[in-house]
C-alpha cells in the first residue's frame, strides 16, 4: 500500500534539505511543491505578466509542464530551472502568485497526480492540511527568523545567487505573513502534525527525529 510523508513549515526551516535526505534513506519519491509555484512565477516573469493580471497567470499555469527527476531537479517545459526558480526576482513574487486560488487548485491537482501509485515524501506549506490531509505521517518543521535567513543566505551563496542578509530577513517576515494569511492553502499548525524546531539542531539530528517517528 502506497503512503505519503507530508512536511510543512515556513521558508528556510530546512524542509528541502531534510526531505531530500529522508527520501534517499527511505527510497521515496521527493516532491518539492514550492517549486511548482516557483515555476508558475518564473513563467509569469518570462511572459511579462504582472501580478494583478491574475487571469493571465491562471491561464499560463494550465499550460505548464512541470516535472522532477530522481535527483530533485525541477523542469519547466523540459528545461532544468532548478537554479532559476530560486532567484531573487522569483522569490519576490512567488507568494502572491501562489495565493491565487485557481493557481493553487491547478498545482494541488498536479501534486496529487505526482503521488499516484508511489511512496512519496512531499514538502511545502499546505501538504499536511490541504494536499494530503490524510497522509500517514505529518510533520511541521520550524526555526526562528534569523536562523532561517542565515540558511537562505548560505544557500544563495552556494548557488551563486547574490543576496543581502537584511533583505532576506525582511523577505522571510513578509513571506511568513503572506503564507499564514492566504485565503486558500495557508501555512497552519495542527494537532496531528509532529512539530520539530530545527533552530539549534543539525541536519542529521532533524533527519533522525523524523526517522524515529516514522519507524
Amino acid at each position: 500500500m502506497n503512503y505519503v510523508i507530508a512536511i510543512d513549515g515556513p521558508a528556510g526551516s530546512g524542509k528541502g534539505t531534510i526531505t531530500k535526505i529522508v527520501a534517499d534513506k527511505l527510497n521515496l519519491v521527493y516532491i518539492d511543491t514550492g517549486a511548482t509555484y516557483r515555476c508558475v512565477a518564473l513563467a509569469s516573469l518570462r511572459n511579462n505578466i504582472k501580478l494583478e493580471e491574475t487571469d493571465k497567470i491562471i491561464n499560463l499555469a494550465k499550460t505548464l509542464d512541470i516535472d522532477f527527476d530522481v535527483n530533485g531537479h525541477t523542469y519547466l517545459n523540459g528545461e532544468d530551472v532548478s537554479n532559476l526558480i530560486r532567484s531573487h526576482e522569483v522569490t519576490n513574487i512567488v507568494s502572491p502568485v501562489s495565493s491565487i486560488p485557481e493557481v493553487r487548485e491547478i498545482m494541488v491537482d498536479l501534486q496529487r497526480k505526482m503521488a499516484n501509485n508511489k511512496n512519496v515524501i512531499m514538502e511545502g506549506r499546505d501538504i499536511t492540511t490541504v494536499v494530503f490531509p490524510d497522509a500517514k505521517y505529518k510533520f511541521y518543521l520550524d526555526a526562528d527568523v534569523m536562523e532561517r535567513a542565515k540558511r537562505r543566505f548560505k544557500q544563495n551563496e552556494e548557488m551563486g545567487i547574490e543576496s543581502n542578509l537584511d533583505d532576506i530577513i525582511e523577505s522571510i517576515k513578509k513571506r511568513d505573513y503572506n503564507d499564514m494569511h492566504k485565503p486558500v492553502g495557508a501555512l497552519k499548525r495542527t494537532n496531528d502534525q509532529i512539530y520539530i524546531d530545527t533552530t539549534h539542531l543539525t541536519i542529521d539530528e532533524v533527519v533522525e527525529e523524523i526517522l524515529k517517528n516514522i519507524k
